[in-house]
Formats: structure tokens, sequence, C-alpha cells
């Protein structure tokens, strides 16, 4: 039966990538359709929900270092289903008046994400497409919240490995840098070939996700470092997310096991 939670608009039988998202790392927000894409994703490696878990946790540490940096506008396209430790709850543990845009795709995600924020001032979510950069730049609610004019973090988190190459990522992330003030940062993370999906898993992962809206694309370090153009990377660059200034030393141990390569980009000027 469809859940009180899902939109009208859902295709319940059809696997989503924010579900199945949902699902590793241990939230309810998901099908029966997902939780079957997911396990044959477990499947073919089994590591799956640890490299989720690792890249949200590369996403907190990316979020807390910003914020203590003093940026204090956050734009997180492709925010997925909210879980504990959502881009505004970490950035206001160190700065309360930090100003957050989400933006997702996936209908189930902006409704969750509108119910958590119905209440917070500085916060909103936007249904759009990442492939639409210029709808989001120019989204009223946006512009309302976000001052382009001064610094921003632009997220962009577990959300390329989704967006093949036709769909020109590289022309998306300079619309959406260019309309950036000098100052700003860049968090991207993506699922990459050089690790864990290497040799059999790839082929096993890419089949799992053709069933999805999403098909699965995979990129190596140095397609993932020329979406860096026009950043300069801080330290330590572009590393297994479990290296990317780790709370701990032990944390950093066989971080290729992760599968996603990730990275801090300051814009000069």
């Amino acid at each position: 039966m469809r859940p009180d939670w899902a939109p009208d608009i859902i295709d319940v039988e059809r696997p989503s990538v924010a579900r199945m998202y949902d699902y590793y790392l241990g939230g309810s927000h998901n099908f029966a359709a997902d939780r079957a894409a997911a396990a044959a994703m477990m499947a073919a490696v089994p590591e799956a929900p640890l490299m989720a878990q690792a890249n949200r946790a590369f996403m907190r540490r990316a979020v807390h270092f910003l914020a203590e940096a003093g940026v204090r506008q956050f734009l997180d396209i492709g925010s997925g289903i909210p879980t504990v430790g959502n881009v505004h709850e970490i950035a206001r543990q160190v700065a309360p008046d930090s100003r957050v845009v989400y933006v997702d795709v996936d209908p189930v995600a902006v409704a969750h994400s509108r119910e958590i924020l119905a209440h917070q001032d500085g916060a909103t979510v936007l249904q759009e497409d990442f492939r639409r950069p210029e709808h989001i730049l120019a989204h009223p609610d946006l512009r309302a919240l976000l001052d382009l004019s001064q610094p921003v973090a632009l997220m962009i988190v577990a959300v390329l490995h989704f967006v093949p190459d036709h769909d020109r990522p590289v022309e998306m992330l300079r619309t959406l840098r260019e309309a950036l003030a000098p100052g700003s940062y860049l968090v991207l993370s993506q699922a990459s070939d050089d690790g864990q999906f290497g040799g059999d898993a790839r082929g096993d992962a890419e089949r799992v996700y053709r069933n999805t809206d999403n098909p699965l694309v995979l990129r190596d370090r140095a397609e993932l470092s020329a979406l860096f153009a026009g950043f300069e990377l801080v330290e330590p660059g572009l590393v297994w997310v479990p290296q990317w200034r780790p709370d701990a030393p032990d944390q950093a141990e066989d971080a290729a096991r992760s599968g996603f390569l990730g990275g801090v980009g300051r814009l000069g000027g």
C-alpha cells in the first residue's frame, strides 16, 4: 500500500536512487522496489551501505569545516531524503545564522525536506534538477534566501555518478561556478571505478542501477579532478572520502573500500 508520505506521482514499482540511498543509511522512506534494488546492489558490492555512510560522514566534516571557515550560505544540490545530520543542523552547530537551500528532483525527498523545514527560518527546499542549473539559480526562493554576491558553499555530494557525460556535467558546474562570488567553495564526491567499483563489481553495479531513473556513471580520479575546474582544492585534495580530514586517524584505514572520491575546492578571485 502507498504510505501517507508518498506523493501520488511516485511510481512505487520503480526504484529511486534517493530512496535506495535512504535504505543504505538505515532510513525508512523507501519502497519494496527500492529495497530489492538495494539488496541486488549489496549482493554485487557488499560494502554499499558502508560506502553510503562514509560519504555522508564526509559531507558532515566538510560542512563543519566550511562553517568554521566563515561560510554562512549553503546550496545543497541533490540533497536527497533527510536523515539525521542535515546541512543546516551541522552548520548551525558552528554558526546559528547559517542559511541553506536544499535542491532535489525526487518528490519524496522534497516532501520530507519541506516537513522538516516547515518551522525553520533560513532554510528551504526546491524541487529542481541539477541538469537545469539556470533554473535553480533563478528560483525566487533561492534568491530570497541566498546572497550570491557573498560566498556560498556549493554541495554536489553523491550526485554526479548519476549524471552521464552527454548531460554535460562540466558545463552545469561551470554555470553554477560563474554565479558564485570569490571565496565560495565546491564540495563534491562521486563513486569512482578506481576503487571498490573496479573489475566485475562495476558491471554488476551498473546493471542494478540501469533499472532506476538514474543509471550509474563511474569516473576515475582524473575525470573527477577536471570537475573542480576553476576551484583550488584545499588540503588534502581529492581523496577517498574517509581520508578527507578524518576525526581520528583510524577512520581513514582501508579508505578505498568507501568507493567514493571527494574533495573541497575554493573559488579564488
